[in-house]
Order: structure tokens, then sequence, then C-alpha cells
């Protein structure tokens, strides 16, 4: 049950992400032909009034497909129509046509050989042109992306990573309101179990109501005179055994020794501090603040992601969602500000200025605006090799240090 809760949390990110694009694509008038959660076939699909909505096998993302992403060029023809062209040679007039008018840029002028290139592909009964026909006729489109002014592009692309920041800061204004505002030394609830086997805290004889007055570690006493205390001298315990004096029923009692479990790169005995909520303005402004420094945090990492340190920090999939599952044990109120977490984390990364990421695209359409031109499409190209190769760089090094912690 708690990885399903996992999933659907991670799902629920990447809804709200390709949202953002969705809405506001309609709202500056750039109808979107797809809405698609996950990539490859479709799993569940669905057509209204003429968008095509799609839940699909892999889960590792989602996209809203904008009518006319990019300008049309003459290498298009070939790329879209080689299976039709293979089979019906008598489309290989239009087609050539309509190459020539794409390379002299005469778009208005492409869709004349174009019609004729669907017309003679249906009485040939020519295989698989109705795709590519669709895709260079809403590249020609008046409200395609790439003719749209530089605004609309923009507030198109960046609505993903915004709503992703939106709904970071309301899931900890939610938190600190409710559940965690101003921690307290006393025990809010003790984690069962652990990864599949019986937690720290749990052996060590905790209990709910517990407040935690001392912690021995390694022959030292240090008493306990802020929350901060307790996490800290956990944390830093290295994996020695660690002892808690609490105060219980109002009688002091000292329970059994327990080495901290590293879990995520952090020593944990297993449980969790209760918390005095906050009133709705301070909830606001703490998840604010929260938001800004998580933000400052994760962007200074990824300027030292070939450090091994920071490297060693990178999650892929397995390791989000085997986080988010953990979470789950300590209640909804931890698992809420996870999930914040990996919504801004999400914003961000996006962000970054790497075609084919939403920041790549932010980038290059401020760019044309400036110069008053449009970008080569072999630079678009290009750049979008470099981009997909650091992508996938951090998703292998995310994935093998996922790999890594299942075995530790």
């Amino acid at each position: 049950m708690n990885l399903l809760i996992a999933i659907l949390g991670l799902g629920f990110l990447i809804l709200i992400h390709e949202a953002g694009h969705f809405f506001v694509s309609l709202a500056v008038g750039m109808r979107p032909r797809s809405f698609n959660v996950g990539f490859g076939p479709p799993l569940f699909k669905l057509r209204r009034r003429g968008i095509d909505y799609a839940v699909r096998a892999i889960p590792l993302g989602g996209y809203v497909k904008i009518p006319g992403m990019h300008r049309p060029a003459a290498k298009d023809v070939d790329l879209v129509f080689g299976r039709a062209l293979h089979a019906a040679p008598e489309l290989v007039g239009p087609a050539e046509r309509l190459k020539r008018a794409l390379a002299r840029e005469d778009f208005e002028g492409a869709a004349v050989p174009l019609k004729e290139f669907r017309q003679r592909a249906e009485e040939a009964g020519a295989p698989g042109f109705e795709k590519g026909v669709q895709e260079i006729e809403d590249s020609l489109a008046p409200q395609a992306y790439w003719r749209a002014p530089t605004w609309k592009r923009v507030a198109a692309i960046v609505a993903g990573p915004a709503t992703n920041l939106v709904f970071a800061v309301v899931l900890f204004a939610i938190v600190f309101a409710v559940a965690a505002g101003k921690a307290t030394t006393t025990v809010d609830r003790v984690v069962a179990t652990e990864n599949g086997t019986t937690a720290p805290a749990q052996l060590a004889g905790l209990r709910a109501g517990d407040q935690i007055a001392a912690i021995e570690v390694g022959n030292t006493w240090r008493a306990v005179n802020r929350p901060s205390d307790i996490t800290n001298t956990i944390s830093h315990s290295g994996g020695k055994p660690v002892t808690l004096l609490v105060a219980r029923n109002s009688r002091a009692v000292v329970l059994r020794p327990q080495a901290a479990r590293k879990t995520e790169g952090v020593y944990r005995l297993g449980f969790q501090l209760k918390a005095v909520p906050l009133g709705t303005g301070p909830a606001l402004w703490e998840a604010v603040r929260t938001t800004g420094f998580v933000a400052k945090d994760t962007v200074g990492s990824l300027g030292r992601i070939f450090q091994k340190q920071n490297r060693q920090q990178v999650s892929g999939p397995i390791g989000i969602t085997r986080g988010l599952k953990d979470a789950v044990n300590y209640g909804w109120g931890q698992y809420l500000l996870l999930l914040g977490f990996i919504s801004l984390s999400l914003a961000l990364l996006n962000l970054l200025p790497l075609l084919p990421l939403d920041g790549g695209h932010i980038a290059f359409s401020l760019l044309e605006g400036i110069r008053g031109r449009a970008i080569a499409r072999e630079v678009y190209e290009r750049v979008s090799a470099v981009g997909i190769a650091i992508v996938l760089l951090l998703f292998i090094v995310g994935l093998s240090n996922d790999v890594g912690r299942l075995h530790s």
C-alpha cells in the first residue's frame, strides 16, 4: 500500500506539471494536440474535442504535445513520409515541391503541395502518411508554437515548472499549519519497521508521548535543550549505539541502546517529534522561506554535481519512490513534506537552460525575441543533443545510486 501511495504521489506531480503547460497553452491560443502521462505505448487513451488524453506504459514523466514546436524544414518531409514514398513513388512529385517550398521558407505556399500530397496518398492507399501530414500542417498553422509571440511561448512553457513551484509552497504551508510547525522534544510517533526490518527506536522501547531529555553516544551524555539537539546528535552518531533518556509519565526511563541506521545518507532511529502547528499566516511565510532555502541549496548542489559527495546524493526514480514509501511510515505530514521537496526539485530541474527541458525552450524563445528572428533549426538540434546527453547522465547517476542503496 505504501508503494502505491508513493507512485500515485509522483504521478500526481507529473500530472499537475503537464496540466500547467496544457491549460496555459489553451489560454494563449496554442491548442494542444495531446496530454500524456508517461511515455511509450498507451495503456489508456481518450479523445475529447480534438485532443487526445493518454496514460502510457513508462511512468517516467509526461508531455503535452503543442502544435508546431519547431519551424518546419525540408528534411522533415523525408523523415515523416519515408514509408509512404517508398510504397507509392507517385508521391515523389508533390513531396519534392513541398521540400522546395519549405527550403525557401515559403510557409504559405507549402500548403498547396501538402494538400496535393494528402490527396494522392489517400488515392494510392499509401501507409503511414496521416500523422506526418498532421505534423506538418500543425507546424504551418498560424497558431503554431514557433510563430507565437515570445510572451505566449514563454508563458506556455514556464507554466509547468511554475505549477510545481506553487504546489510545493502549498504543501509546505499545509504541513506547517496542521502538522509540522514548531518542533518539540516530545515523540509524536515511532516507526514500527523500516525497509522491512524493525526500526531501532522500536527496538529501544521508545513510545509516543516520551519526552527526550538526554542522549548518550560513545559513552558521552548530551543534554537536550532544543529539538535540533536530538536530530543533530542522532544524525552525527556515525552508527554508534545511541541511548535515550526520556521522561515518561513523570518518571525518568533509560531506553535500550540501539545503533541508528543510515537511510538516504542520514542516520536515523525511526521516530518523529511532535510539532506545534503554526497559524495560517506564519505557516505560509514559513513555506515561502523553506522554498527559498531548499531552492538555493538545490541549485548549489547541481552546480557541484561532479563532486563525488554531491553526486552520491542524486536519486533516480527508484530512490525517489523508495523515499516517498518510507515517508508514509512517518505519517501524512512527512509524506506531504517530501512530496513538496520533490515537486520543487522537479520545477528547478526543468528550468535548467538545456533542451529539451522547459528551461531550454524558455531560453531559446527569449533569444529569438531579442534577435527578432528565428534561430536555425540545426542549432536547436545540436543543443538538444547536448542537453539530452546531460539529462541521461543525471538519470544514469541517479539510477546507479539507487541500485547501490538497495544493496547497502
